[in-house]
């Protein structure tokens, strides 16, 4: 059949198959199709048939980095991450600046020796972590919850639940390590916002390969970038762009990894990154220290 002409996957629109199921007869994609004992089937063929697949595993549909999907909720990781930035912000609210000072994000709040509040170069790497779960206000997290129930859940369910949540915690480590780096040691920072702008970044890599649209999402992205930049809105841009890149590296591993050597490269990818980061923090220390 002519390229133009071909049909597109019934479970992933978009992506344009010359294969078909052997008993429904639909489109599926390399991603989708399980080979059976003639020809290939569609996931919920083999579920619903006689078993005549190769193995369980392979039985199970299959997301876009390789992992089979995991039963349940397909949002279950976006709700607990966000759940999990919402009891953070209560404590803020509850606990009152001294829960803030203790794990905000903070390069060294102060050069003079016994200062209660110290920060990264100090030792606390932790706050590269915590930082990730507290906000500024109602309106800083309302917005960061927003965008990650919007890309998050999509996000997820194409990566399956382990890489999203790979995704997501070293895209915003990312984001940390570049603040720590290029903001001034005694500048605050906290948000999701390096997370959220891994996830960002990884849509755009996913709907690249699935040749969506990519006007809307760009769009959105510009919007976004020119906030971040705003000189009057003191937002940390460096969270913002690291976690964007980072995101963007790792996604590009995930989604277009052979599938041979599928695992290798995304994880690979995952731990060159976090070893950017550290590297990124030991050198900042050093520079401070």
């Amino acid at each position: 059949m002519d390229q133009a002409s071909l049909p597109s996957c019934y479970r992933h629109p978009g992506v344009q198959t010359g294969i078909t199921c052997t008993r429904c007869e639909r489109p599926i994609c390399p991603e989708c199709m399980v080979s059976a004992s003639v020809g290939f089937q569609c996931p919920e063929c083999v579920r619903g048939g006689s078993g005549t697949g190769h193995t369980r595993t392979a039985n199970q549909p299959r997301t876009m980095a390789g992992a089979a999907i995991a039963p349940g909720d397909p949002r279950l990781l976006t709700k607990i991450l966000i759940g999990l930035n919402l009891v953070g912000f209560l404590l803020q609210e509850v606990v009152g600046n001294s829960f803030t000072d203790r794990f905000e994000l903070i390069g060294w709040a102060s050069y003079l020796p016994g200062d209660p509040m110290e920060g990264v170069a100090e030792g606390q790497w932790y706050r590269l972590a915590t930082s990730m779960f507290l906000h500024g206000g109602i309106t800083h997290i309302a917005f960061n919850m927003l965008s990650l129930w919007w890309i998050g859940g999509p996000l997820e369910a194409a990566l399956g639940r382990v890489r999203y949540l790979a995704l997501y915690f070293v895209s915003g480590l990312a984001g940390s390590a570049l603040t720590y780096w290029l903001a001034a040691p005694n500048q605050p920072s906290l948000g999701a916002s390096g997370a959220i702008f891994g996830l960002f970044g990884a849509t755009a890599v996913l709907m690249r390969k699935l040749n969506y649209d990519m006007r809307p999402l760009i769009a959105l992205l510009v919007i976004n970038l020119v906030i971040t930049f705003n000189p009057w809105g003191g937002i940390a841009w460096q969270a913002h762009i690291g976690g964007l890149v980072g995101g963007t590296v790792i996604a590009y591993a995930m989604v277009h990894a052979p599938r041979e050597r599928r695992a290798v490269i995304q994880w690979g990818t995952c731990a060159a990154v976090l070893l950017a980061v550290v590297v990124i923090v030991i050198a900042r220390t050093a520079a401070l220290t």
